[in-house]
């Protein structure tokens, strides 16, 4: 017989049991990182108190600490709710505060993906949207409501041409009506933007982009200041299930700690790229709102409180051919979708300005650009030759 073989069944169980009940017994920087499924409870009462964390899936002690950090950060004054990408607040968020026969007002520049949502499943379960552009004023934004007008969807700066909406007229405006303002938050990720200050009900943000910082992660999350907001929130996740792994939310806290030097570094490159393309004789017009030229520069002066690295760039009439020459010449710049990385990134935006219900018109082809966190002037070389290129 085997020596494992003498093993007893009591000294099995034991074994099963080995380093369940490890203590700390060091302090790290990060929160300790705990994964699991099953959460014991202290005693037979415990079980059913639902204020205590019972299920992993609820979040254990990291998701609790991005959650609070993420609810601080956008000015909540109560822990965020975190969802498995930025796509998933957003409609998770839409489904939870909207019922049949509801109609939704959403900015005609909100990201894509966001509009076929809700012209997809919001349709079928008989929820209406309607559009309106992103230069309507506040008044004739209200003008569309209707008495079944539950949620005005908002996105400033849009997304691609960065259009930049009177949200507190507005958010002021919409309250004044009982109809709740829902805003994708992203671009101004908390620290340039603070929606729930200016009035908004629920801000939302993809943490892929600027709280992860690398690209590799993804995570969205929701925000609010009302409880009744948020209990309607809390328990679409508990219905669908949704939750986070903790290895991402140490990811996303990863990132968080150095979002704030990330982003002034990113908007001080982006600054000095999109002033220089301001120049070329190539490019028509910057859609960068940090610019005085920008269309909005004035409400963003007013409410933002400073740039991140994503604008885009409008260039002078040319072929396709010549377009994409221009993108395939990019060195520094990969091409690629999503942004808010180190990385510096370009799309060409016309084929998804295309299906937008605004469908903006511009006398030349439109060039997204992230400016990540490379020397500027050699993003502002790499740019030089792409023109080059793209006039050749």
């Amino acid at each position: 017989m085997r020596q494992t073989d003498k093993i007893d069944q009591g000294q099995k169980t034991r074994l099963l049991h080995v380093g369940s009940t490890v203590k700390v017994k060091a302090q790290t920087v990060a929160p300790p990182l705990q994964r699991g499924s099953t959460v014991l409870m202290p005693d037979a009462r415990s079980l059913y108190d639902y204020a205590q964390t019972s299920y992993g899936r609820q979040g254990l002690s990291m998701q609790e600490a991005l959650a609070e950090a993420i609810g601080e950060l956008e000015g909540a004054g109560s822990p965020a709710r975190l969802f498995p990408s930025g796509l998933a607040a957003i409609t998770a968020t839409l489904q939870a505060l909207l019922k049949n026969g509801d109609e939704i007002l959403a900015v005609g520049c909100a990201y894509g993906p966001s509009r076929r949502f809700c012209e997809g499943v919001l349709k079928r379960y008989g929820v209406t949207t309607r559009y309106f552009p992103a230069v309507a004023s506040p008044d004739e934004v209200m003008a569309l409501a209707g008495p079944s007008t539950r949620l005005i969807l908002l996105e400033s700066p849009g997304s691609l041409t960065f259009d930049i909406q009177d949200i507190p007229a507005i958010a002021a405006a919409a309250r004044a009506r009982n109809i709740l303002t829902v805003i994708d938050n992203t671009w101004g990720v908390g620290l340039l933007y603070e929606p729930l200050a200016l009035g908004v009900d629920v801000s939302l943000q993809a943490l892929t982009k600027y709280v992860s910082g690398h690209s590799d992660v993804f995570m969205g999350s929701a925000c609010a200041r009302d409880p009744y907001i948020l209990d309607q929130i809390d328990a679409f996740l508990r219905d669908f299930g949704l939750g986070v792994s903790p290895d991402d939310a140490y990811f996303m806290l990863r990132g968080l700690r150095t979002l704030e030097v990330r982003l002034k570094r990113h908007g001080e490159n982006a600054l000095k790229v999109a002033s220089w393309l301001e120049d070329q004789p190539e490019v028509h017009q910057v859609l960068c709102p940090a610019l005085p030229s920008a269309p909005g520069h004035d409400l963003w002066k007013r409410d933002f409180k400073g740039l991140n690295g994503l604008f885009s760039v409008v260039l002078a009439p040319a072929p396709a051919a010549k377009v994409e020459a221009f993108i395939d010449s990019l060195e520094l710049f990969g091409l690629g979708f999503s942004w808010g990385g180190f990385e510096s990134l370009a799309i060409h935006c016309d084929p998804q300005l295309k299906l937008r219900p605004d469908k903006p018109a511009f006398d030349g082809p439109v060039i997204r650009l992230h400016v990540g966190l490379e020397d500027p002037d050699d993003l502002i070389a790499d740019l030089r030759q792409a023109l080059d290129a793209y006039v050749s």
